[in-house]
C-alpha cells in the first residue's frame, strides 16, 4: 500500500500538502512528521522528493514570487505612462494573489527566521520597491495628487492588496460562496486610483 502511494506522490502534489499544513500550522510549528500524517506517506518518502521543509519553503514561495516578478515584464508594466504600468501591476498582482491563493497567503507570513525565509522577505521587498518606483514616476509625471504623501499611499495600496489573503475564498465550483477574480481586481485598481489620481 505504501509502494503503491508512493508511487502516485509527485513532488508538486507534495508541494501542494506542505502549502496548506504551512498555512494551517504555519512554518515553525510544522515538523516533518506533520508533513508525512498530512501526505499520508512516511517520511523517508518526502525526504526521497526533498532536502526537507525548509526546501519545501522555498519552492512554495518561489512559485509565489516568480508570479508577482512575472507581472514586472508583461507588455502592460513596461509600456505606456506609469500610472498605466502602476493600474496594469495592480491589477495584475491581485489576479496572481488569487490564482496562487495558497502559495501568496505563505509569501506574506514568512517571518525571516531562516534563510529561505529570509531570501523570500528580501525579494518580496524588492518587488515592493518596484511597484513603489512606478509610484514615484507617475506622480513625477503629474498623474497623482500632490496632496497624498506617495510612500504612505504606495504602503496603503499594499496594504489593501496584501489583505485579500485574510478574506479572499475564490468560487465554488457550483458559483457560489466566492468574489468574481476579475471584478475583484478591477474594484482594488478604481477604489486605488480614483482617489489617487489627478483630474485631467
Amino acid at each position: 500500500m505504501a509502494t503503491a502511494k508512493r508511487d502516485t506522490y509527485t513532488p508538486e502534489s507534495l508541494l501542494t500538502v506542505a502549502v496548506r499544513v504551512f498555512n494551517e500550522r504555519g512554518y515553525d510549528g510544522t515538523s516533518m512528521e506533520h508533513l508525512s500524517k498530512a501526505a499520508g506517506i512516511s517520511k523517508s518518502s518526502i525526504y526521497h522528493h526533498v532536502t526537507g521543509k525548509e526546501e519545501l519553503l522555498r519552492r512554495a514561495v518561489s512559485r509565489a514570487l516568480d508570479g508577482l516578478f512575472g507581472i514586472l515584464d508583461e507588455p502592460g508594466a513596461v509600456r505606456g505612462r506609469a500610472i498605466e504600468q502602476v493600474e496594469y501591476v495592480t491589477r495584475r498582482t491581485v489576479e496572481v494573489l488569487m490564482a496562487e491563493l495558497p502559495y501568496v497567503t505563505l509569501l506574506l507570513r514568512v517571518r525571516g527566521n531562516t534563510k529561505a525565509e529570509r531570501w523570500a522577505l528580501e525579494r518580496r521587498r524588492e518587488f515592493d520597491q518596484r511597484v513603489a518606483d512606478l509610484m514615484k514616476a507617475a506622480a513625477a509625471d503629474g498623474d497623482l495628487r500632490t496632496d497624498v504623501d506617495i510612500r504612505l499611499a504606495t504602503r496603503l495600496l499594499f496594504g489593501m492588496v496584501n489583505s485579500l489573503v485574510e478574506w479572499y475564498r475564490p468560487q465554488t465550483a457550483q458559483g457560489g460562496g466566492g468574489t468574481d477574480g476579475e471584478q475583484l481586481a478591477e474594484t482594488v485598481v478604481r477604489l486605488a486610483f480614483d482617489g489617487l489620481r489627478t483630474s485631467r
